[in-house]
């Protein structure tokens, strides 16, 4: 199997052509493939297919095997991939996910991607779509709600951004043992298909510092969909603007919430790795 090893602000996944690729079980494949000692190396598998109805399809995989319907990181490398292998020469296309069809907008440099500003859609409030169990089972939406997990009572805010994430804030982001709190709520009895949560710190208006455990995948340095999720979740609590640059352990995301479009925008980089081969 050939592959190209990608990241975005290092939330790395192997990446498949599968236009000229075909793999049997993406499951067993994607922990193959992930194992830090035993693989590549990676926190999970992206097949790049074909689709009948956008210009790709984002086929992932997280790093225990589980299927993932989005990865804000992934899609922005696959764009990447799309354009600088040479699969289009288009620089605003259409990927897609299990989280819907979304739209891309490639910055590029000596014909290179440097950028990609994702429409990540509009964000889903409602608790049986996310899906969350509500502590009233008439909520509308689960904003700055009590949640006990691990003996401690938190207060979440529930958004989809095509997979479900919970936005906690904390007031030590880098102190917080996020292993232990971790699995707590991404197995949660409230979360019925598991959890990505975000542990986020306000530090200005324009500003959040953020740390990620992704279900399936435990900690990463970075989570797109989950940076998405914490920049809504901030607005409606009125802890910042409609612009926010949220600071992963990976690096930076600019996230645009635009309120009148109800439209989401994610922008950030992609970078390649190394490109090889795999017997599997």
């Amino acid at each position: 199997m050939r592959f190209t090893k990608m990241q975005g602000l290092g939330n790395d996944y192997v990446y498949v052509n599968c236009f000229k690729e075909h793999i049997e079980n993406p499951a067993e494949t994607a922990r193959r493939v992930s194992d830090r000692h035993f693989g590549i190396g990676s926190d999970g598998l992206i097949m790049i297919n074909p689709s009948e109805k956008a210009d790709f399809e984002m086929e992932m995989y997280n790093a225990d095997g589980s299927r993932g319907e989005m990865c804000g990181n992934g899609i922005r490398c696959v764009a990447k991939y799309v354009y600088d292998y040479g699969l289009t020469d288009k620089t605003s296309i259409s990927i897609e996910t299990l989280g819907g069809i979304k739209y891309l907008d490639l910055t590029v440099k000596d014909g290179k991607t440097e950028l990609v500003r994702v429409n990540m859609g509009e964000p889903e409030l409602s608790p049986k779509l996310i899906p969350i169990v509500p502590e009233k089972a008439d909520d509308e939406t689960v904003i700055d709600a009590p949640l006990l997990a691990g003996g401690k009572e938190y207060r979440i805010t529930g958004v989809s951004m095509g997979n479900p994430h919970a936005v906690v804030y904390v007031d030590d982001v880098e102190g917080l043992e996020i292993e232990t709190i971790g699995p707590e709520f991404e197995n949660h009895e409230r979360f019925p298909n598991r959890m990505n949560t975000e542990f986020v710190k306000v530090l200005d208006r324009s500003t959040v510092r953020m740390r990620v455990w992704e279900r399936g995948s435990g900690e990463t340095l970075a989570c797109g969909t989950g940076a998405c999720a914490a920049a809504v979740a901030c607005i409606l609590n009125g802890l910042t603007e409609n612009t926010v640059t949220v600071k992963l352990t990976g690096g930076e995301l600019k996230i645009e919430w635009d309120r009148e479009e109800n439209l989401v925008y994610m922008t950030g980089p992609a970078a390649v790795v190394f490109d090889g081969e795999m017997d599997i």
